[in-house]
């Protein structure tokens, strides 16, 4: 099989020019890195690739390692880096920040904070309107988290299998991934349901998913109808029939599943979902980490594409182009049920992070960004798909904007995951082609592009 795609498939790298020439460098030698790897920094920081990078500079949407070798970055710094690398509006307001005023907590006021929440804010619907600053995504989720089980006075919250919302203790309860699972008690008061996933699940058509590609399985479903959502959202109404109280804290998801590959639900599932959970008392969060700041090209918020309002909406990663920074967006209402006791975050929301996410919003409006996603995106994903109808072991290829999931296959009907050996050879064959790309999925099937 290996023989078979690799003979019809040019590996000749044709990288597009760059005019801008990285500084020498001038750190420690390789092995030495290596050996600092070994021996002083915790191995669950795993690396990529049999001859792990090491980088050494960035310039927008490109890398450089430490012999001036030129990569094109296309998993972003785990879908991070929303604006490019070092883009020069944003470091120079860092740079400007930094020798004004590095940090001092909420005690006091500064213009950063206010600033830019009246700037974050605004890209919201009404009555989303409240910002809560923390530094990374499994913070921003464990707070929505906290935030529901206070309003509701509930506790049960509820996640969809295959999702990833963080790696804290508190979160580990609603990932839904084997391998960030530890051997530790945790999701007390969490529980999974169905993943509504029209690839891999035993219900999907071949109009389900609002992406510019389908997949290859067919149905018979008339316009306006949907028969695997029907199906999925049944099992949705069995998971709250079965395995929680009657009322419930909340329900978690992202617009489309990051960690998991791309993975989509049927058009209107959301949508139903969040009804169902608020006939039971519970509030629904959206997870924005991946899905926000334009990713997915038609919106600005990956909620908005299933035409839903959640009452909490987390986001990290993209937010901060690369800075630590994070933030939980909410109502009045729902951010005061945290003001009855103190709730304090030392780092959250400090001036040099604030100037950090303005220049963010800028550059993505100024660069029209959110555009390029939407034209970009549409574009890779419909050559990929040229490339899924040409090759058996491209099973799926799915996505929105620049969110794309190409998933691996060992043959189209049987939808099994390529082996693990195979897609590491095609993951390390595009590296050294000079392209970054992610593996995701829960069998490492899915090659990511952010």
């Amino acid at each position: 099989r290996q023989q078979k795609w690799k003979s019809s498939v040019s590996t000749h790298a044709k990288m597009p020019p760059c005019d801008f020439v990285p500084e020498k460098y001038e750190s420690y030698p390789y092995e030495r890195m290596q050996k600092i790897r070994e021996q002083n920094i915790a191995p669950s920081l795993r690396t990529y690739y049999k001859k792990p990078l090491l980088l050494h500079q960035g310039h927008m949407q490109w890398l450089f390692d430490h012999e001036g070798r030129r990569y094109l970055d296309l998993f972003a710094g785990i879908v991070t880096v929303s604006v490019g690398h070092c883009h020069p509006k944003v470091t120079m307001a860092t740079q400007k920040q930094l020798a004004r005023l590095w940090h001092t907590t909420n005690i006091y006021m500064y213009p950063a904070i206010h600033e830019y929440a009246e700037k974050l804010t605004s890209l919201f619907p009404d009555p989303l309107k409240v910002v809560y600053l923390t530094n990374s995504g499994s913070e921003a989720n464990d707070l929505a988290m906290f935030m529901a089980r206070l309003h509701t006075r509930n506790f049960d919250i509820i996640s969809l299998r295959g999702g990833y919302h963080g790696g804290s203790p508190y979160t580990l309860g609603l990932t839904s991934l084997t391998p960030y699972k530890h051997g530790v008690a945790n999701g007390f008061g969490c529980t999974t349901t169905m993943l509504p996933d029209v690839f891999r699940g035993p219900w999907g058509g071949s109009h389900c998913r609002d992406s510019p590609v389908q997949t290859v399985r067919k149905c018979s479903c008339t316009k306006g109808a949907c028969l695997a959502k029907d199906q999925y959202i049944e099992q949705f109404k069995d998971t709250l029939n079965t395995s929680v109280p009657k009322t419930v804290a909340g329900f978690i998801a992202e617009p489309i599943q990051g960690v998991n590959g791309a993975v989509q639900y049927p058009r209107n599932f959301l949508k139903e979902a969040y009804q169902l959970i608020r006939e039971r008392g519970g509030l629904c969060i959206s997870d924005e980490v991946q899905t926000g700041f334009g990713r997915t090209g038609s919106h600005f918020w990956g909620f908005q594409t299933h035409g839903v309002v959640p009452d909490i909406v987390t986001m990290a990663k993209g937010i901060g182009n690369g800075f630590p920074m994070a933030a939980v967006v909410t109502t009045k209402e729902i951010a005061s049920s945290l003001a009855q006791n103190l709730h304090v975050n030392t780092f959250g929301g400090n001036p040099l992070a604030c100037a950090v996410g303005a220049a963010v919003l800028d550059a993505i409006e100024e660069d029209h960004l959110q555009k390029n996603s939407e034209d970009v995106g549409t574009y890779m994903l419909l050559e990929l798909a040229k490339l899924r109808d040409k090759f058996e072991i491209i099973g799926d290829v799915r996505g929105k904007g620049l969110m794309i999931g190409v998933e691996m296959v060992t043959d189209k009907d049987s939808r099994q995951p390529l082996p693990a050996e195979e897609i590491s050879e095609i993951w390390e064959d595009c590296k050294d082609m000079g392209v970054l790309i992610g593996r995701g999925g829960l069998y490492s099937q899915v090659l990511k592009l952010r």
